[in-house]
């Protein structure tokens, strides 16, 4: 007879990257903290401070005095795209077997989750559709620029390819990351596109978008025309990898 351990409970790490949010973080934490807490007791919340101005740093340090179990990730600013990259590479690095990605300024309901986790063996990735937004025409502007962009780019529809809701099967996740360029500004959207294209299993789910709860907005015209033309590079870049790899996977068959 073998004496085999076998685990109860899926391992969630939920990354949270986070840029000046004073105004919003303490609340957020706390409530995603929560959901963590509630899929196991391996499961973690994973802030990653970007290199706050404000007093962010300060009050996630408070932050974890009332959340056991929350890790909080301090490095320089790199932008958005590089703090979601290191909350997921932090997290397979130490075992999960589920990430969630959200953001830290109020815009998701947290109660939303628990149908992505319900659903989590159905499929690879599991993506939130902001239908009914209320975050200002520049942001659902700036959604509807890269879906044409990437049906010009890609040959693709995607539907919301750069929502702050979804969760991914670590596996699969390792995979996909291998393909994105070294620096990514978008690799969440660059991730959508490569479930799709990769013929992996994806499946969007309708989810609230709120007005953010405090703060300021960091995103301006100039910081979208700029993040439009490094995506588009990036587009590129990541199609240029797909089709070394396909080619390396057809020459090891023949």
């Amino acid at each position: 007879m073998t004496n085999r351990k076998t685990k109860e409970t899926d391992r969630l790490y939920i990354v949270m990257p986070a840029y000046n949010e004073e105004m919003n973080i303490r609340e957020t934490v706390a409530q995603w903290h929560k959901i963590a807490v509630r899929t196991g007791p391996e499961s973690r919340l994973v802030v990653v401070n970007d290199g706050s101005r404000d007093r962010t740093g300060e009050l996630l340090d408070q932050c974890r005095d009332a959340c056991p179990g929350m890790i909080v990730l301090n490095r320089q600013n790199g932008g958005h795209g590089a703090a979601v990259l290191s909350g997921y590479r932090y997290a397979l690095d130490h075992g999960a077997d589920y990430i969630f990605q959200t953001d830290s300024d109020g815009q998701t309901v947290p109660e939303e989750f628990w149908q992505f986790w319900r659903d989590r063996r159905l499929c690879g990735l599991l993506i939130g559709d902001r239908r009914h937004r209320q975050d200002g025409l520049a942001r659902l502007a700036v959604t509807r620029a890269l879906r044409m962009a990437l049906r010009i780019r890609f040959r693709i529809s995607v539907k919301d390819s750069n929502t702050p809701f979804r969760l991914m099967r670590a596996g699969e996740l390792a995979e996909i990351l291998e393909l994105f360029p070294e620096h990514c500004a978008l690799p969440n959207v660059l991730m959508s596109v490569c479930y799709l294209r990769l013929g992996k299993t994806v499946r969007w789910y309708p989810v609230t978008f709120r007005p953010r709860q405090g703060g300021k907005n960091s995103l301006n015209i100039r910081r979208i025309l700029r993040l439009g033309a490094r995506a588009w590079r990036e587009f590129g870049e990541l199609d240029g990898t797909k089709r070394r790899k396909c080619k390396r996977q057809k020459d090891r068959t023949e």
